[in-house]
């Protein structure tokens, strides 16, 4: 490779890293206006129900319809998953930020990679003790956030929603990395999101949630707008293409800036206070989470990234350390984060 194409290289990382870094810090904000003038989990069915099809629509013109063909189990396993990722979990966002500050909403999102550790303990595989030194910091946050409601930026129904949303994305994550899926990752997120969006809208109907378009505002139809396409298609497709063509620790660092990114806008745009105990209990989450992906993405063991809605799931490579892990070799790396 010539130095002009690795330069060109570089510069495409760094555009495509950038758009990970705000539009998932940025979704957040989307998911304020959405739920303004429509119903949370209507909204967020609409939202995957779109860009499902519209990412179906791509896939069908680039490769042919018969690249959405997939077999009745994986199918099935897919639509799993989304709805343990996408309606247990990212759906009912929207639902908590009717009761909360979105930055105090991401924050405690930011929780699910300690939540993954957790059951990978529980299920005989012992991670290292700076790992589980990581957990403990984390969860210390985590329970700052959780007692004092992120210092008035909450409430108690808000705060058990997102951490109802994160543990199901969690299981969803764990589950996901161990249950046969399509092949092809783009058509698995197609499943994916339909599954998802399709049940939310069914859920959302059945709890007696209305939508009338002449009611949405013009900042919820932007909102929709938004995360349909910058928040479910662009920054996916961005974030798919760095996997493969960077180093997964850069790719990972994602995971400090979100939320970040998240409180700053919404205190720009809508309002939002950022009381001490926002910037304390998401400073020890961060650096607990921090402590985990630094620890795991040693050559000793595999890194365990977070990961967005919808994204592939990649097979492990080979570890050049000569310990051998206890994860089972073949499996795709888990998803931990809710976007």
């Amino acid at each position: 490779m010539s130095s002009h194409t690795a330069d060109n290289r570089s510069s495409l990382v760094w555009v495509a890293l950038s758009i990970v870094y705000v539009v998932w810090g940025s979704t957040y904000l989307g998911i304020h206006y959405l739920v303004q003038t429509i119903p949370p989990m209507v909204g967020a069915g609409l939202r995957f129900v779109v860009a499902a099809v519209l990412l179906a629509a791509v896939l069908a013109i680039r490769s042919g319809p018969r690249v959405l063909r997939v077999p009745w189990r994986r199918l099935g396993t897919a639509a799993l998953a989304g709805v343990l990722l996408l309606t247990g979990g990212n759906g009912m966002i929207g639902v908590a930020e009717q009761h909360m500050s979105t930055g105090l909403a991401a924050l405690l999102v930011a929780s699910v990679p300690l939540w993954l550790v957790v059951f990978r303990w529980v299920t005989g595989d012992r991670p290292a003790a700076s790992t589980i030194a990581g957990v403990l910091v984390g969860f210390g946050g985590l329970a700052l956030l959780t007692l004092t409601r992120g210092g008035g930026s909450g409430s108690a129904l808000g705060v058990a929603i997102v951490l109802g949303a994160s543990l199901s994305w969690s299981v969803g994550s764990f589950l996901s990395a161990r249950m046969p899926m399509p092949a092809n990752p783009f058509v698995a997120s197609v499943y994916e999101m339909a599954a998802a969006g399709v049940t939310l809208l069914a859920v959302g109907f059945g709890r007696g949630e209305r939508f009338h378009p002449h009611e949405v505002s013009q900042a919820s139809w932007l909102g929709l707008a938004y995360l349909v396409t910058f928040g479910s298609l662009i920054a996916f497709t961005s974030y798919v293409w760095l996997l493969g063509n960077a180093p997964i620790s850069l790719v990972g660092t994602y995971a400090y800036v979100n939320p970040a990114v998240a409180v700053l806008l919404g205190v720009a745009f809508a309002g939002e206070n950022a009381t001490w105990t926002i910037v304390a209990g998401g400073l020890i989450i961060i650096l607990g989470v921090g402590l985990v992906v630094s620890t795991e993405r040693r050559p000793r063991e595999e890194v365990t990234a977070p990961v967005p809605p919808g994204t592939p799931r990649r097979r492990r490579e080979r570890r050049r350390s000569p310990r051998v892990s206890r994860s089972t070799p073949g499996r795709p790396r888990r998803r931990t984060g809710v976007r």
